[in-house]
C-alpha cells in the first residue's frame, strides 16, 4: 500500500439509494466490506462522514433557518451516519470508535486527538462525528482539519464521478479530467473538489488529496494503494490531464 494513515472522506449522499435521501444498509454494508480489505492490509484508517442525505445546514439556512442552527442540526445528521456506518463495519467483524465533537457519552467517545492516535494504532477504524463540532465549517474542513490532527498521509476523497474535471462531465461530455492538479488551480478555477477552507487548509500543510469514484467496487483499496492510476490527486507539482 502506498500510505500506512489515511483519512476517508465520505459524502452522506453515498450512504444513501439512488435519489440520495436516507441509509441504505446494502450500500453501508459494501463501503464497510471495503474498509475492512484495506484495514486487514495493515493500513489505518479513519473516516469523516457528511449528513447530507439527511440534513444540510446550508440548504436550511437558504430556506429561511438561522444558520448556526442549521450547521449544529447538519452536525447530528453526521452522527446518525457515523452510527450506521459503525454498525456495518461491527458485523463485518472491524473494531470501530466513534468519535464525536459534541458531546454524546451514550452513543460515542468525545474527540481527543491522542486517543484518536491511539485507537489507530491499535487497529481500530474511528470515525470522526459533528465535523469540527462548530457551525459555518463543512466536514469538508472537518476532514482536512481530522487528517492534520491525526498525520494521516492523504486525505481519499470519494465521489460519485472518477476525479477532478475542468467542468461537470455530467453535464458537458466533452469535460477533461485531470490526474494532477494543484491546489491553486483548484482555488482559481473554483473546481468544487472541496470548499475554499478545506483546500487552502491542505495546501498550508501539503496534504495530498485523492478524488476518486466511490462507485465501483474495490475503489478504496485501489486509491490506497495505487492513487493516480483510478482518479486525481490534488496538491501534484504540476496540474496534468489523464
Amino acid at each position: 500500500m502506498a500510505y500506512k494513515r489515511i483519512l476517508l472522506k465520505l459524502s452522506g449522499e453515498a450512504l444513501a439509494e439512488k435519489g440520495g435521501y436516507g441509509i441504505h444498509p446494502p450500500t453501508l454494508s459494501r463501503i464497510a466490506n471495503e474498509v475492512k480489505e484495506v484495514a486487514a492490509s495493515g493500513v489505518q484508517i479513519a473516516l469523516v462522514i457528511g449528513g447530507g442525505n439527511i440534513f444540510r445546514g446550508v440548504k436550511g439556512a437558504t430556506e429561511g433557518m438561522d444558520r448556526a442552527s442549521a450547521d449544529y442540526m447538519g452536525m447530528l445528521a453526521t452522527c446518525i451516519n457515523a452510527m450506521a456506518m459503525q454498525d456495518a463495519l461491527e458485523k463485518a467483524s472491524v473494531f470501530t470508535r466513534v468519535l464525536s465533537a459534541i458531546k454524546m457519552e451514550q452513543i460515542s467517545e468525545p474527540y481527543i486527538r491522542r486517543r484518536a492516535v491511539r485507537h489507530l494504532e491499535k487497529g481500530r477504524v474511528i470515525i470522526f462525528a459533528a465535523g469540527t463540532g462548530n457551525p459555518y465549517f463543512t466536514t469538508d474542513t472537518a476532514a482536512s482539519l481530522r487528517a492534520m490532527e491525526i498525520g494521516a498521509e492523504v486525505i481519499l476523497k470519494a465521489t460519485g464521478v472518477d476525479g477532478v474535471y475542468d467542468s461537470d462531465p455530467k453535464k458537458n461530455p466533452n469535460a477533461r479530467r485531470y490526474k494532477s492538479v494543484t491546489y491553486i488551480d483548484v482555488l482559481q478555477q473554483r473546481l468544487n473538489v472541496m470548499d475554499s477552507t478545506a483546500i487552502s487548509l491542505c495546501m498550508d500543510n501539503k496534504k495530498p488529496i485523492v478524488v476518486f469514484d466511490l462507485g465501483r467496487a474495490g475503489n478504496i483499496a485501489r486509491a490506497v494503494s495505487d492513487p493516480m492510476s483510478i482518479g486525481t490527486v490534488v496538491g501534484a507539482n504540476e496540474t496534468a490531464w489523464a
